[in-house]
């Protein structure tokens, strides 16, 4: 039989321990069931007693929760489920995503929240191309837009490129109404929406205007090197793969890109999806990585990853 640990930890001066706990003993009544623990709370302390292991676990997960509220942010049930998943595939410790900040807009800091992501930007860090392929919501465009205004702001390069195929307008783009911007807005609003979330909004149409932020259909990249830029390509599943090897073959001096997309989601009407393809090409190849979010990293409502991951075992079954 293992010996149990017994450890007491004090919340710092001024931490509301109603932070820590949750709205009902919400936060709490969720590590009491992740961990082979007894949890008692009395005041500003928490006893713990249990498994060394699990003792050591929970003792992370609650310092981190602690510092959390000492800082003035307000932990919630989601943030705690996804410590515990770190914590349990013994990755990362939840501070490693939380010191993590990527950007940092009117007070919000922009960071990874779960061992895909941390992976995905770390990949992106330490790569001149990565790919990166999972369901909506799991932070793909995002992420890709942090890094790429983190690294403007750094002046580590002198433009953002982002991209997307617009395969939803068909071959009847020529027919729509307007001129060609109007034509093809609706279909590269996301990406606007992406960075008005981490810009101010003059600054950001400044920027546009002078031509440091381009944002434009996949067909303008046709001709182009694109040097000194962050590049992002976002729903990629939804090129060719004659359109793929194009955008690749954008990439100039000091450049880098990310290339997004959810495979369940191609809208091609016809032939190979580029972003499925490439894969079997260029995997393994030194300064390409390729990352795959799942159903994990959905940080949306929490209800979307019991969607996408109730999707995910139904495209299993049927394969």
């Amino acid at each position: 039989m293992t010996d149990l640990t017994q450890t007491t930890l004090t919340a710092p001066s001024g931490v509301d321990m109603a932070l820590v706990v949750g709205e009902a003993d919400e936060m709490l009544h969720l590590m009491e069931g992740a961990f082979d623990a007894r949890i008692t709370v009395r005041g500003d302390t928490v006893a713990l007693t249990g498994d060394p292991i699990e003792v050591q676990q929970l003792t992370a997960l609650l310092t981190d929760l602690f510092r959390m509220a000492s800082q003035g942010e307000v932990p919630d049930a989601d943030s705690v489920r996804r410590a515990i998943e770190l914590l349990r595939r013994a990755e990362f410790a939840p501070a490693a995503l939380r010191d993590d900040v990527l950007l940092s807009y009117r007070g919000r800091a922009i960071r990874p929240k779960t061992a895909g992501q941390k992976h995905y930007v770390d990949a992106i860090r330490n790569n001149t191309v990565t790919f990166a392929v999972g369901p909506a919501g799991t932070g793909k465009t995002y992420l890709a837009m942090a890094m790429a205004v983190a690294a403007l702001k750094r002046k580590e390069v002198g433009r953002i490129v982002l991209s997307r195929p617009i395969v939803e307008a068909g071959e009847n783009l020529g027919f729509l109404p307007g001129t060609l911007f109007e034509k093809v807005d609706p279909y590269i609003r996301p990406l606007y929406d992406a960075l008005y979330s981490m810009f101010d909004m003059e600054k950001a149409s400044s920027l546009i205007e002078a031509g440091v932020i381009e944002i434009a259909p996949l067909a303008f990249m046709r001709g182009r090197t694109l040097n000194d830029a962050f590049i992002i390509l976002d729903e990629a599943q939804n090129t060719t793969p004659e359109q793929m090897k194009m955008a690749l073959t954008r990439l100039g001096n000091g450049a880098k890109i990310v290339v997004t997309g959810d495979v369940s989601q191609i809208d091609l009407p016809r032939g190979t999806s580029g972003l499925v393809q490439v894969r079997s090409i260029l995997e393994g190849i030194e300064d390409i990585a390729f990352c795959d979010l799942t159903g994990k990293d959905v940080v949306r409502h929490s209800l979307v990853a019991t969607i996408v991951a109730a999707y995910e075992r139904a495209d299993r079954k049927a394969r």
